[in-house]
């Protein structure tokens, strides 16, 4: 899956995955009271408006960008109806031929670890048939269990083609209360970096492995010290853009070769509308998002390049 990846980085030249992670709040009123209209001030109308908010976005910008990164607690906070507009959201990023990334965060142990990795990642057969469940191309996984959390999920990316990319220094201002943390003279997430980089060696398609790793933006120096630590691992980087990462921060995520890097904008990107900066476009939220990216692929690109 990697490869695949890749391959979709270097046709649009675009190391960037938008963040769908809609709130209502960030949805236009004519979006919202259709959808109210159709199924009232519901769950169901909640989820119609992110459903409907999302498609508008993906059939503005599928063209310029490699894939998309849905926040799955955007979702389930609506219940079923949320999860209906996750899935349909997932299933038609496929059909304009994104990768998608589930930012599920999930880590467990044993069989629980394995069925959510079967759940986002693989199928299931029901008596003589086999169905896939959210099938996302890769998943957000946490490592604090350990191997035993992690393994299922590279089991189950051999089998299925498809990648992960494990919490190692996440971009939130508290992460160090634990993440930073001294063992052995290291911190905590050069630990974690390690394991990643020997995780991947069971899973690997050319030069990068199925297996990759989530580093914050907002921490640049940690980024490039990761970097040397995980050659082999891509690095999905949040926190540009509304957490305060730019393009200047990122050269030291990315190997010599421009790639080994996927750079995350949520907000940036799907909230662009109301960004003073693209006031021009008014509440047509595809045509401000396509322009924020172009904006941030300049950034990006100039910057590493």
């Amino acid at each position: 899956m990697i490869q695949k990846l890749i391959s979709a980085i270097q046709r649009t030249d675009a190391p960037i995955v938008v963040g769908l992670d809609p709130k209502l709040s960030m949805i236009p009123d004519r979006i919202k009271n259709r959808s109210f209209e159709e199924f009232g001030q519901t769950p169901e109308g909640a989820a119609d408006a992110l459903w409907q908010f999302n498609k508008e976005l993906i059939d503005n910008i599928y063209d310029v960008i490699p894939a998309v990164k849905p926040q799955i607690a955007m979702y389930e906070q609506l219940g079923i109806e949320g999860l209906i507009a996750f899935k349909k959201t997932v299933d038609y990023c496929h059909d304009k031929g994104l990768i998608v990334i589930g930012d599920i965060k999930r880590g467990d142990i044993g069989s629980t670890s394995e069925s959510y990795a079967i759940g986002h990642l693989g199928s299931v057969t029901i008596g003589s048939n086999k169905y896939s469940g959210f099938n996302e191309d890769f998943a957000t996984v946490n490592p604090y269990l350990g191997s035993d959390g992690v393994k299922p999920f590279i089991d189950v990316c051999n089998s299925e083609d498809k990648g992960i990319f494990v919490l190692v220094k996440t971009s939130n201002p508290s992460s160090g209360e634990f993440q930073d943390r001294l063992i052995d003279g290291k911190p905590l997430y050069e630990h974690v970096g390690a394991k990643v980089e020997e995780w991947g060696m069971g899973s690997m398609e050319g030069d990068y492995s199925n297996v990759g790793a989530v580093v914050g933006a907002t921490y640049p120096e940690m980024g490039a010290k990761l970097r040397s630590i995980m050659p082999h691992a891509f690095i999905l980087v949040p926190g540009y853009g509304a957490q305060g990462g730019k393009g200047s921060d990122l050269k030291g995520f990315f190997n010599k070769d421009g790639l080994g890097a996927i750079v995350n904008s949520s907000r940036g990107i799907i909230a662009a509308w109301q960004n003073e900066k693209y006031s021009k476009f008014g509440d047509n939220v595809g045509e401000a998002a396509r322009q924020a990216v172009f904006d941030m692929k300049e950034d990006i690109n100039g910057a590493i390049r």
